[in-house]
Protein backbone atom coordinates (compact mmCIF):
# COMPACT_ATOMS: atom_id res chain seq x y z
CA UNK A 1 0.00 0.00 0.00
CA UNK A 2 1.54 3.45 -0.90
CA UNK A 3 2.29 5.50 2.48
CA UNK A 4 1.23 8.79 2.81
CA UNK A 5 -1.69 9.04 0.84
CA UNK A 6 -3.51 12.49 1.55
CA UNK A 7 -6.84 12.06 0.88
CA UNK A 8 -6.83 8.56 2.78
CA UNK A 9 -5.09 10.32 5.96
CA UNK A 10 -7.45 13.71 5.68
CA UNK A 11 -10.42 11.47 5.42
CA UNK A 12 -9.65 9.19 8.01
CA UNK A 13 -9.11 12.29 10.24
CA UNK A 14 -12.23 13.98 9.03
CA UNK A 15 -13.85 11.19 9.99
CA UNK A 16 -12.34 11.46 13.55
CA UNK A 17 -13.66 14.79 13.69
CA UNK A 18 -17.21 13.95 12.78
CA UNK A 19 -17.52 10.95 15.29
CA UNK A 20 -16.42 13.51 17.92
CA UNK A 21 -18.81 15.94 16.70
CA UNK A 22 -21.66 13.23 16.53
CA UNK A 23 -20.96 12.40 20.61
CA UNK A 24 -21.35 16.29 20.62
CA UNK A 25 -24.51 16.61 19.32
CA UNK A 26 -26.18 13.43 21.17
CA UNK A 27 -24.44 14.53 24.58
CA UNK A 28 -24.68 17.95 24.93
CA UNK A 29 -26.70 19.49 22.34
CA UNK A 30 -29.65 16.19 22.71
CA UNK A 31 -29.28 16.16 18.99
CA UNK A 32 -30.49 12.74 17.90
CA UNK A 33 -31.77 13.03 14.02
CA UNK A 34 -29.29 15.56 12.08
CA UNK A 35 -26.60 14.00 14.11
CA UNK A 36 -26.93 10.24 12.65
CA UNK A 37 -26.83 12.21 8.90
CA UNK A 38 -24.12 13.74 9.36
CA UNK A 39 -22.26 10.56 11.29
CA UNK A 40 -23.01 8.81 8.00
CA UNK A 41 -22.22 11.12 5.59
CA UNK A 42 -19.07 12.23 7.22
CA UNK A 43 -17.77 8.94 8.09
CA UNK A 44 -18.89 7.17 4.80
CA UNK A 45 -16.37 9.95 2.81
CA UNK A 46 -13.04 8.25 4.41
CA UNK A 47 -14.92 4.43 3.85
CA UNK A 48 -15.16 5.11 -0.13
CA UNK A 49 -11.70 6.18 0.15
CA UNK A 50 -10.67 3.31 1.19
CA UNK A 51 -12.75 1.16 -0.92
CA UNK A 52 -11.43 2.98 -3.71
CA UNK A 53 -7.73 2.61 -2.65
CA UNK A 54 -8.52 -1.40 -2.91
CA UNK A 55 -10.86 -1.21 -6.26
CA UNK A 56 -10.49 -3.76 -8.84
CA UNK A 57 -10.10 -1.69 -11.37
CA UNK A 58 -9.70 2.08 -12.54
CA UNK A 59 -13.67 1.96 -13.21
CA UNK A 60 -14.28 0.61 -9.63
CA UNK A 61 -11.82 3.28 -8.16
CA UNK A 62 -13.35 6.00 -10.07
CA UNK A 63 -16.49 4.99 -9.05
CA UNK A 64 -15.53 4.71 -5.50
CA UNK A 65 -13.99 8.91 -5.15
CA UNK A 66 -17.19 9.88 -7.03
CA UNK A 67 -19.30 8.20 -4.14
CA UNK A 68 -16.75 10.01 -1.65
CA UNK A 69 -17.24 13.59 -2.88
CA UNK A 70 -21.00 12.97 -2.84
CA UNK A 71 -20.60 12.22 0.53
CA UNK A 72 -18.50 14.76 1.26
CA UNK A 73 -20.98 17.54 -0.73
CA UNK A 74 -23.71 15.88 1.96
CA UNK A 75 -21.62 16.55 4.83
CA UNK A 76 -20.57 19.99 3.48
CA UNK A 77 -24.89 20.12 3.83
CA UNK A 78 -25.69 18.66 7.45
CA UNK A 79 -22.41 20.70 8.40
CA UNK A 80 -24.00 24.11 7.14
CA UNK A 81 -27.26 23.20 8.38
CA UNK A 82 -26.47 22.09 12.31
CA UNK A 83 -24.80 26.29 11.89
CA UNK A 84 -27.38 28.00 10.40
CA UNK A 85 -29.62 26.14 13.17
CA UNK A 86 -27.44 27.20 16.06
CA UNK A 87 -26.93 23.48 17.11
CA UNK A 88 -23.22 24.72 16.39
CA UNK A 89 -21.50 28.04 16.43
CA UNK A 90 -19.95 29.43 13.38
CA UNK A 91 -16.86 29.63 15.09
CA UNK A 92 -16.74 25.80 15.54
CA UNK A 93 -18.28 25.05 12.53
CA UNK A 94 -15.70 27.42 10.26
CA UNK A 95 -12.31 24.69 10.97
CA UNK A 96 -14.11 21.61 9.97
CA UNK A 97 -16.14 23.13 7.16
CA UNK A 98 -12.82 24.46 5.63
CA UNK A 99 -11.41 20.35 6.02
CA UNK A 100 -14.64 19.77 4.38
CA UNK A 101 -13.68 21.91 1.78
CA UNK A 102 -10.31 20.50 1.39
CA UNK A 103 -11.45 17.16 0.59
CA UNK A 104 -13.71 18.02 -1.57
CA UNK A 105 -11.28 19.74 -3.97
CA UNK A 106 -8.50 16.63 -3.92
CA UNK A 107 -11.53 14.75 -4.80
CA UNK A 108 -12.69 16.74 -7.12
CA UNK A 109 -9.40 16.82 -8.53
CA UNK A 110 -8.62 13.27 -8.67
CA UNK A 111 -11.84 12.67 -10.36
CA UNK A 112 -11.15 15.15 -13.06
CA UNK A 113 -7.36 13.66 -13.49
CA UNK A 114 -9.27 10.09 -14.04
CA UNK A 115 -11.87 11.46 -16.64
CA UNK A 116 -8.72 13.08 -18.48
CA UNK A 117 -6.68 9.98 -18.49
CA UNK A 118 -9.89 8.27 -19.94
CA UNK A 119 -10.25 10.38 -22.63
Amino acid sequence: MKKNNVIQDKSYSFALRIVKLYQFLVNERKEFVLSKQILRSGTSIGANVEEAIGGQSEKDFKSKMTIAYKEARETHYWLRLLRDSDYLSKENTNTILSDCDKILKILGSIIKTMKIRNS
